[in-house]
């Protein structure tokens, strides 16, 4: 049965985006069929982040009535695929963001996994996001004020009667001055499905307009993203020992 995930977040700059293309690209890499849709309107990266800035048919154009969904999905080189949402300012009139939960239905007909990058924060777009899913993993990073927002957003939810998945915690340093795995869970009162280390590797990713998991399968970024994809489709994933990696195996 496929399913429609939003990726959300109290705030923006938590690294809401690069985990939406990096558990898409993993869940791609198990088998799945997967769609990464850019729900972030007002200030969209999926295109940006994957080598599609511009495109002929974005998703503004589907949600304005203009255009099937179908004809605004796009393959990366991956075999992933994306629904960009446009970069110009002109682009943003008479669209509609409640149609999200219309194309959503649209593109589970099609694939196991719909992967929502809504836009930080509860404005207009984000609600949409939420109400268009299945169910949502919240982003945080172990700072207080990223985890306030995000117990915000947790309870915004969870009055609209949605499903929460669970949290990944972001750009991990280990820093005495971070929030603990534990005081996270003890303050959001939700299931931490994996934690993100800070990985120079992610920027360097962006830089090569790809998901970090090909770009630097071997980072440990990578491998947490991997497990936490594998958590979500119910697969029994292992990581192979660092002697098999140098073996070729």
């Amino acid at each position: 049965m496929s399913k429609l995930i939003t990726i959300t977040s109290g705030k923006g700059g938590v690294g809401k985006t690069t985990t939406a293309i990096n558990l898409g690209a993993a869940l791609n890499a198990f088998g799945k069929d997967v769609v990464v849709l850019d729900a972030n309107l007002t200030t969209p990266n999926i295109g940006l982040h994957l080598g599609a800035p511009l495109v002929p048919v974005s998703l503004n154009q589907v949600l304005s009535g203009k255009a099937n969904v179908i004809d605004a999905i796009y393959e990366h080189e991956s075999g992933t695929k994306i629904v960009p949402s446009s970069l110009s300012v002109k682009d943003l009139e008479s669209i509609n963001a409640k149609r999200l939960k219309e194309v959503g239905k649209r593109l589970k007909k099609i694939a196991d996994y719909v992967i929502y990058d809504s836009a930080a924060g509860l404005g207009e777009e984000a609600i949409a996001s939420i109400d268009s899913s299945d169910e949502l993993i919240i982003v945080t990073n172990p700072e207080i004020p990223a985890v306030t927002d995000a117990l915000k957003t947790s309870k915004v939810i969870e009055q609209m009667g949605k499903k929460i998945r669970g949290v990944i915690v972001t750009r991990v340093r280990n820093s005495k001055s971070e929030m603990s795995v534990d005081n996270i869970k003890e303050m959001l009162e939700l299931p931490v499905l994996g934690i993100i280390p800070e990985d120079e590797s992610a920027q360097e990713a962006l830089a090569m307009r790809d998901a970090l998991i090909h770009t630097h399968p071997k980072s440990q970024a990578a491998k947490a993203y991997k497990r936490i994809a594998a958590k979500i489709a119910g697969i029994n994933y292992k990581e192979k020992s660092w002697l098999a990696e140098l073996l070729g195996l």
